[in-house]
């Protein structure tokens, strides 16, 4: 006997409750498309787990559904961003296309997770360095270490991201 939910499990929590989960994401969305794309994709979430059986489903979709929001409002506010940047650099006159902006989107993500992975100085001087054009000696005022060990900092935040971009190509 197995631990984790089966399709037929699946089956019958989504015929339990997807209705449910439809109407409370409704009230939080206010969007009865919105809710029923965030109650899909919550339930897809869990085909393509290995999710154990749930003792309590209702929180585990919540909480899921929940998560799946927060990740589209991040995306659509990177897209923003990302938007607002092309026109200030290309002008009025061009627009990005729809795939330039999930590209671009999708990157800014891959990043971001990249850098949440960092210890916070060596994050705070990659940032320094990197977004903003301080010298190693102005980061290493900053934050109050020597500028060898900004160059430390730099140097492991490289070899992380470079680990993390080529870890699935079974490079490490």
């Amino acid at each position: 006997m197995s631990n984790s939910l089966s399709t037929d499990d699946i089956g019958l929590l989504y015929a339990q409750h997807y209705p449910w989960l439809v109407r409370w994401l409704h009230r939080k969305l206010g969007s009865s498309h919105d809710a029923a794309d965030f109650a899909q994709d919550t339930f897809c979430r869990l085909l393509g787990s290995q999710a154990p059986v749930l003792r309590e489903p209702r929180a585990w979709l919540t909480t899921t559904a929940t998560r799946l929001i927060i990740d589209d409002s991040r995306s659509r506010m990177v897209a923003r961003l990302f938007c607002e940047s092309w026109v200030h650099v290309h002008g009025n006159d061009t627009a990005p296309s729809a795939e330039t902006v999930a590209q671009a989107a999708q990157t800014l993500a891959l990043v971001s997770r990249w850098l949440e992975t960092l210890p916070p100085r060596a994050r705070m001087a990659f940032l320094m360095v990197r977004l903003e054009g301080q010298t190693h000696a102005q980061v290493a005022a900053h934050l109050g270490v020597s500028v060898s060990r900004v160059r430390q900092y730099l140097s492991a935040s490289l070899v992380q991201c470079y680990k993390l971009a080529f870890s699935d190509a079974g490079v490490a």
